[in-house]
C-alpha cells in the first residue's frame, strides 16, 4: 500500500517494513517546512507493527538540502529563513522544534530505521540521513554539512549524532569547512555503514533489512534501546539497564 502525504513524501507498507521516500527528483529532493511536516505526521502515524523504517530519495540525489526560494531574507516569503528570522525567538525555536520533530521520530522506539543514500545528501539531506540508525551509501554518494558557511547552523538533529560517529574533533572540521565526505572516507569514519555500486543500492538494502527482522522483536527492540541510551549513560546506570532488560527477557521467555 502506498500513501502521499503533501510535502513530496510517499510512504509504501510491506509488512514490518515502511519505506519513506522523498519523491521530488526534479528538484533533487530538496526539502520545505512542508516536508518536515510531512515527515513528521508519517512519524506520528506509525503502529507496533513497523519493525524497519528505510528513508529514500527518488532519482538521482538523496536530498540535496533546503529548497533554495527558501534562503530569502526577505519576511514575506513563506516558510523562508526571513520570514523564521523575523519571529520572536520563543516562537521561532518553537517552530524549528516543529520542523525537528519530522526528523527525530527515526530513533523512536521500537524501530530501526535506515537511510539508502544516493548522490548528494546535502545541509537538511544530510541531517535527514543522520536521523537514522543506519545509512547505506552508493559509491558516488556525498554527505555535506554546510550550513556554517551559509552564516547558520545545523538544526534539524544532525550536531549530536555526527559526534556520536565521527567524534568531536572531525565533527567540527566537517561542519565548519563544509566540505563533502565521499562514501570511503563516510565508511572509514563509522558515518555510512557499507557503501555499494549504485546498481546494489536497492538489494543491500533489501539484504539489511531482511536481516534485521531475524531476531526476536521485543529483544531487538530492548537491545536498540540499549545501544541508544550507552551514548548518554554513564558505564553504572548502563550496566543497571542491560540488568532489567534481560530480567524483563528471561521472564518472557519464560512465559513462552
Amino acid at each position: 500500500m502506498t500513501d502521499q502525504y503533501d510535502g513530496w513524501v510517499r510512504t509504501a507498507r510491506d509488512g514490518a517494513v515502511l519505506t519513506v521516500t522523498l519523491d521530488r527528483a526534479d528538484q533533487l529532493n530538496a526539502q520545505t517546512p512542508a516536508t518536515w511536516a510531512a515527515l513528521r505526521a508519517v512519524g506520528e502515524s506509525l503502529d507496533a507493527g513497523v519493525r524497519v523504517v528505510v528513508v529514500r530519495g527518488e532519482g538521482r540525489a538523496f536530498s540535496a538540502g533546503l529548497d533554495r526560494t527558501l534562503f530569502s531574507t526577505e519576511p514575506g516569503v513563506d516558510g523562508g529563513l526571513g520570514q523564521l528570522g523575523a519571529l520572536p525567538p520563543e516562537l521561532a525555536q518553537e517552530r524549528i522544534r516543529g520542523y525537528q520533530a519530522g526528523f527525530r521520530w527515526l530513533r523512536s522506539p521500537g524501530i530501526v530505521s535506515v537511510a539508502a543514500v544516493q548522490g548528494h545528501a546535502i545541509g537538511a539531506g544530510a541531517q535527514l540521513a543522520l536521523a537514522c540508525d543506519l545509512r547505506v551509501f552508493t559509491e558516488d554518494a556525498q554527505l555535506r554539512l554546510p550550513e556554517t558557511t551559509l552564516g547558520l547552523v545545523p538544526d534539524l538533529t544532525g550536531t549530536s549524532t555526527l559526534v556520536q560517529l565521527v567524534g568531536y574533533s572531525r565533527a567540527v572540521e566537517i561542519c565548519l569547512t563544509g566540505r563533502a565526505v565521499g562514501a570511503a572516507e563516510a565508511v572509514s569514519t563509522g558515518l555510512a555503514n557499507v557503501a555499494v555500486p549504485a546498481d546494489q543500492l536497492d538489494a543491500t538494502v533489501a539484504d539489511l533489512t531482511a536481516a534485521l527482522l531475524g531476531p526476536d522483536a521485543d529483544a531487538s527492540r530492548e537491545t536498540l534501546a540499549l545501544l541508544r541510551s550507552a551514548v548518554r549513560n554513564g558505564p553504572d546506570v548502563q550496566d543497571a539497564a542491560e540488568r532489567a532488560a534481560q530480567v524483563r527477557r528471561l521472564a518472557a521467555l519464560a512465559d513462552r
